[in-house]
């Protein structure tokens, strides 16, 4: 069954790509259909398993590829949406579910918007990188992510503590997030230094990969049994590696263990919502019809509670921002930045639940109070955000005329011509018809031509030196120019792509000579 579910979702992805709709969006339909099936067995997921086996590699995978250059610039906007969002819109969702289910307590209420609160970038950039909108949107977008989930899974934390001890306090659990958020950064920093250190000693590539995995798994489980959040060390952790294992990986390594990420990253998120469809299957069968109407409508009005918030946050922030801003220009030379109107529409109505709402939802301890309903209304907000929003992300872009703005392109050049430049300098005062050509190779990438000359006499191994000097020049100068600010983290990891290649291409010439 597994594998004909995860058969299932490799078609639906592949035709997601080619419809240009967010394939998550056709996995949580099909979870749905699951549940619906009378043939298809129930299945119980331990609920400690569940925020671990598919948030930590999810998140450090999204982590790693994101810019702190980036984040800097855009700081305002995410932590925006990142604390405050996601307070009024956990508030929002309790006080509706509150409302339509007077017996619910507090705690759960308060779960309940924790869990739904934090939107997925993966969803909504899936679909935005192929249409190609501002670079600054998608920035927003994935910063937000990364620290929404830290800020709802806190409150989730308190949430479910405070049901099992049977009394809730917000302001003694202020000092206990405080002292969290501190030591989670820290033992991320720690972590990563210890994470460099061993892989750097590795060259066997099934060895490393596994032990990146396992360095995952070992440090969100490390944090939780410290009691601090395993979503802020992970994000922490995979910063930091990021910014070191350019430097220390070798291209040979990089490349396999990006693509073993991506295909995991992919399983998980298959089986995430394949998984919830399965639970909801019991769920159903112990529902008679007016609770399952009782159900729906709860689902329902909670679903757009949030979508309505959310939207009325960004549009409002954007407004009042851009008001200020107005008011006193001098603002703008300080650094603020304001997004656009239209912008904050796609912003705004990019708020898709995913992975981390199911992860969350499957994780509450069996016993919890309604956890039955938490569990059909956390499923309903990610297939109705999902459905509703993930297919009407295109049309909306079309509508608004939202186009890429060129930067991530021209920072591409830019480091292009500077690696360039770098290589030309590391072969110069070498001797030889090869090194010429060398040279030529790259006189050429400069002046924007193809070069690709061949010797028939080459001298292997003058021309091997000055190719590793040529390359590790080329790293230096790239890993200079993002340090410097001069690029960002998308610029920089689409020239090392180029750059792992040209590596591994030369030693697999220079291995088969």
């Amino acid at each position: 069954m597994v594998i004909a579910l995860l058969f299932i979702g490799a078609l639906l992805a592949a035709y997601a790509r080619r419809v240009t709709i967010p394939y998550p969006a056709l996995l949580a339909l099909a979870g749905a259909t699951l549940a619906l099936l009378p043939t298809v067995p129930s299945v119980t997921l331990d609920p400690q398993l569940a925020l671990a086996l598919f948030v930590a590699p999810v998140l450090l995978d999204a982590a790693f590829d994101s810019s702190p250059r980036d984040l800097k610039q855009n700081w305002r906007v995410v932590t925006s949406l990142a604390l405050f969002a996601v307070g009024v819109t956990v508030a929002a969702a309790a006080l509706t579910a509150r409302a339509l289910v007077p017996g619910m307590p507090w705690v759960a209420a308060i779960a309940l918007g924790a869990i739904i609160a934090p939107p997925d970038a993966a969803a909504a950039t899936a679909v935005l990188r192929q249409l190609r909108p501002p670079h600054r949107v998608l920035v927003i977008l994935e910063g937000e992510s990364l620290f929404n989930d830290a800020s709802a899974l806190l409150i989730y934390r308190l949430a479910v503590t405070a049901a099992a001890a049977g009394s809730f306090s917000g302001w003694s659990g202020i000092p206990v997030l405080l002292l969290a958020c501190a030591g989670s950064v820290v033992l991320g920093a720690v972590s990563s230094r210890i994470a460099l250190l061993t892989l750097r000693r590795i060259s066997d590539i099934p060895t490393a990969v596994l032990v990146q995995f396992l360095s995952t798994f070992a440090v969100w489980m490390l944090a939780e049994r410290l009691g601090l959040s395993g979503i802020l060390t992970v994000v922490t952790f995979a910063i930091l590696i990021a910014r070191k294992a350019s430097d220390t990986t070798p291209a040979r390594l990089r490349i396999p263990s990006y693509a073993v990420w991506d295909v995991v990253v992919f399983v998980l998120n298959v089986l995430a919502f394949i998984l919830i469809g399965l639970q909801l299957k019991p769920i159903l069968q112990r529902l008679d019809r007016p609770q399952l109407v009782e159900y729906a409508v709860t689902a329902t009005a909670v679903t757009g509670a949030i979508i309505v918030v959310r939207i009325l946050w960004v549009m409002g922030y954007a407004a009042i921002a851009g008001f200020i801003v107005k008011r006193d220009p001098r603002r703008l030379r300080s650094g603020a930045r304001v997004p656009s109107l239209r912008a904050a529409a796609i912003v705004a109505w990019c708020g898709m639940r995913g992975i981390v709402t199911l992860a969350a939802a499957l994780a509450l301890p069996f016993g919890f109070p309604h956890r039955d309903l938490i569990l059909f209304t956390a499923f309903c907000a990610v297939l109705g955000t999902l459905v509703l929003q993930g297919l009407t992300v295109r049309p909306l872009l079309g509508l608004l005329r939202i186009e890429d703005d060129g930067i991530v392109d021209r920072e591409v050049r830019l480091a292009q011509a500077e690696t360039a430049r770098a290589a030309l300098n590391a072969v110069d005062g070498a001797r030889g018809e090869m090194i010429g050509l060398l040279r030529r190779k790259f006189e050429s990438r400069l002046r924007g031509l193809a070069g690709d000359a061949k010797s028939e006499e080459p001298e292997l191994d003058e021309l091997a030196a000055a190719q590793r000097r040529a390359q590790q020049a080329q790293r230096q100068m790239l890993s200079d120019l993002r340090s410097r600010g001069v690029i960002g983290d998308d610029a920089f990891h689409r020239v090392e792509e180029e750059l792992d290649w040209a590596e591994v291409n030369a030693d697999a010439m220079r291995r088969s000579d």
